[in-house]
C-alpha cells in the first residue's frame, strides 16, 4: 500500500523522461557587504532593544501570548517584550540553516538556503493585464494560465502561491481552486494558502491526499512541501490571521517565510539603518514564535521593503535605499543562520514600458547580488503589485535567467580557459569554426527568446515589433505548447472530492 501510494502521489514523475531540470540557481560568486562588522552589530543591538524595550504586539491570539509568557517574556495586554537574545537563541538553536522543499516531481524538489536562489512568480495581484486587453479583475482562468506559464519557464523553480486573485470564485473558497491548480497544472513546489488558519489546514489536508504515505518521512514526521508567506503588519505587529496560519503550518513542519511588509517612511523610519533594525526585530519575533510552536520548523527571514514618495505617499520601486536595505538584511540573515527572502521584478509602472524595465531590472539585479534564497515576486509584477501582467511575466523570467548566469560565476575549468582554441586559431584568424567553438556554441552565451539583435532592415521587414509585442507572442506560444504533468487519476479524483466537500460545508462569501 505504501509503495503504491508513493508512486501515485508523485503522479508517476519518476517514470518520465525529463529534460535537464535545475531546481534552484547555484551561487558561485562572493557575497557583497555594504556595511562593516561594527555596523552589523549596531543594527543587531538596536533590534534587541526594539524587542526588549518597545516589544511586538501579537494581536487576537491568547495562545501566542501564553506561550511567550511561558518563555519568560514580559506581557502587557497583547504587547510582548522579550529578554535580550531570546529570539535569536530560539532561532539559532532550532531553525535549520537550509531545508528541502519537496515537489510532486522529485527532480524539481528544491533546497532553500545556503548558496542557492529559488525564483518564484509574483503574488497577490487582484488585477491582470495584457497587450490584448485592459487592466481587469483576475479570474481562475488567469490563475491557471500563470501556473502553466511558471511551469513552462525554466528560470522559475517554483510555482508560487496566489499568483493572482481569482475574484470569480467566492473569497472563502477560492483557496481550494488555487491550491488545486498548483497541484494539477504543475509539478514544481508551491506555497500554501495563508489567508485564514482553516485555509492553511485545507492546504495541509490536500498535501496529504497528493503525496499519500510520502507525506511523512521514515520517522513518521511530516516532510516540508510548502514555503508560505507570513506577513508582519509593520510596524511591530502580528495579527491573528497570520499567527493562526503560522501555527497550522509550523505544526505540520511546513516552512513559513516571515516577512515584515515595509514601505519606509510610513511603516518604518525614513532611515535605512533604522528600517533594517525594525525588520530584523519583527522577523526574529515571528521566526522565534515558529520555534516555540515546533522546534526545528523551517523558517525564512523575509522582507518586503520599498520606499514611498515623500510628495504623494505612493510606493516607489527600483530606488537606491531599498537596494541598500536588501544588501544589509541579506547579510543579517546570513549572520542569523537562516534562509533569506525578498523581492524580484518590482515596478510602479502601469504598463510594460521603460519605467517598468528600469525599476524591475534594478530591483532584480540587486536582489540577485544580495544573496536572496527565495525570490518572491520574480515575474509578472506591475503597478506596485496590483497587476499581474502576461507580457511582463515572460520578460521578467527571461531577465532572471540572465541574472542566474551572473551569480553562477565564471567557468575556470580547462574548457573555460579555452587555451586549446587560442592555440588552434592563432593570430589574425577567427574563432567561428574552431573545435572549441563547435563544442560550446549552443550554450556559450545566454540566448534570450525575446530580444531582437537583427539589423534595422530585418527588424523593419519583420514588422518592427517591440519587446512587449514579442513577449505577447511568446507567452501565447508557451501556453499553446503546454502539456500538463501527469497526475494519477485516483489522486486527482480524491482531491476534487475533498474540494467539493469543503465547498459544500460553507456558504459563499463575497469580498
Amino acid at each position: 500500500m505504501s509503495e503504491r501510494r508513493s508512486r501515485r502521489g508523485r503522479g508517476g514523475a519518476d517514470a518520465r523522461i525529463e529534460k535537464t531540470i535545475k531546481p534552484f540557481a547555484e551561487r558561485k560568486i562572493p557575497y557583497f557587504d555594504i556595511i562593516s562588522e561594527a555596523d552589523y552589530q549596531i543594527i543587531e543591538d538596536n533590534a534587541e532593544t526594539i524587542l526588549n524595550e518597545i516589544g511586538i504586539e501579537f494581536r487576537g491570539d491568547e495562545e501566542a501570548i501564553q506561550m511567550w509568557r511561558d518563555a519568560g517574556c514580559t506581557i502587557e495586554g497583547e504587547r510582548v517584550r522579550f529578554p535580550r537574545g531570546l529570539c535569536r537563541q530560539l532561532i539559532q538553536d532550532n531553525a535549520p540553516r537550509e531545508y528541502t522543499q519537496h515537489a510532486r516531481n522529485p527532480a524539481r524538489t528544491t533546497i532553500i538556503g545556503g548558496d542557492r536562489m529559488v525564483n518564484v512568480p509574483a503574488y497577490g495581484s487582484p488585477f491582470v493585464s495584457s497587450l490584448d486587453f485592459e487592466r481587469r479583475y483576475a479570474t481562475l482562468d488567469d490563475f491557471q494560465n500563470f501556473v502553466k506559464l511558471a511551469y513552462m519557464c525554466d528560470s522559475l523553480h517554483h510555482s508560487g502561491g496566489t499568483v493572482c486573485e481569482p475574484v470569480d470564485i467566492p473569497v472563502n473558497k477560492r483557496h481550494l481552486d488555487m491550491v488545486y491548480a498548483h497541484m494539477k497544472y504543475s509539478d514544481k513546489p508551491f506555497m500554501a494558502s495563508v489567508t485564514a488558519p482553516e485555509r492553511s489546514q485545507d492546504t495541509v489536508d490536500m498535501l496529504k491526499i497528493l503525496f499519500g504515505d510520502d507525506f511523512y518521512d521514515e520517522n513518521g514526521e511530516p516532510k516540508t512541501f510548502t514555503s508560505s508567506l507570513i506577513n508582519a503588519n509593520s510596524p511591530m505587529t502580528f495579527d491573528d490571521t497570520m499567527l493562526g496560519a503560522l501555527k497550522v503550518l509550523a505544526r505540520n513542519n511546513q516552512a513559513t517565510v516571515v516577512s515584515p511588509f515595509i514601505l519606509a517612511g510610513a511603516m518604518s523610519p525614513v532611515a535605512v539603518a533604522g528600517t533594517c533594525s525594525q525588520i530584523l526585530a519583527e522577523s526574529m519575533a515571528g521566526m522565534a514564535f515558529a520555534q516555540l510552536i515546533r522546534p526545528g520548523a523551517p523558517v525564512v527571514f523575509g522582507t518586503f521593503s520599498s520606499s514611498i514618495s515623500m510628495q504623494s505617499g505612493a510606493p516607489t520601486f527600483g530606488t537606491p535605499e531599498p537596494a541598500q536595505i536588501l544588501y544589509i538584511t541579506a547579510g543579517l540573515a546570513r549572520r542569523l543562520g537562516v534562509p533569506f527572502r525578498s523581492g524580484g521584478g518590482f515596478c510602479a509602472s502601469k504598463v510594460v514600458d521603460a519605467q517598468a524595465a528600469v525599476e524591475a531590472a534594478n530591483t532584480m539585479s540587486h536582489s540577485s547580488m544580495a544573496g536572496i534564497n527565495f525570490m518572491l515576486h520574480t515575474a509578472g509584477w506591475l503597478e506596485g503589485g496590483l497587476v499581474m501582467n502576461y507580457e511582463k511575466f515572460v520578460i521578467d523570467a527571461d531577465q532572471i535567467g540572465m541574472a542566474q548566469r551572473i551569480i553562477g560565476g565564471v567557468d575556470m575549468t580547462e574548457n573555460g580557459q579555452a587555451m586549446d582554441a587560442i592555440r588552434e586559431v592563432g593570430p589574425g584568424k577567427h574563432y567561428l569554426g574552431c573545435a572549441h567553438t563547435q563544442r560550446n556554441f549552443k550554450d556559450a552565451f545566454y540566448l534570450s527568446p525575446l530580444t531582437d539583435n537583427n539589423s534595422y532592415e530585418q527588424w523593419s521587414a519583420e514588422g518592427k515589433l517591440t519587446m512587449e509585442q514579442r513577449a505577447n507572442a511568446y507567452w501565447k506560444k508557451l501556453l499553446a505548447a503546454y502539456e500538463a504533468p501527469p497526475l494519477d487519476a485516483e489522486t486527482d479524483a480524491a482531491l476534487q472530492a475533498f474540494i467539493e466537500k469543503r465547498k459544500n460545508e460553507m456558504p459563499d462569501e463575497i469580498g
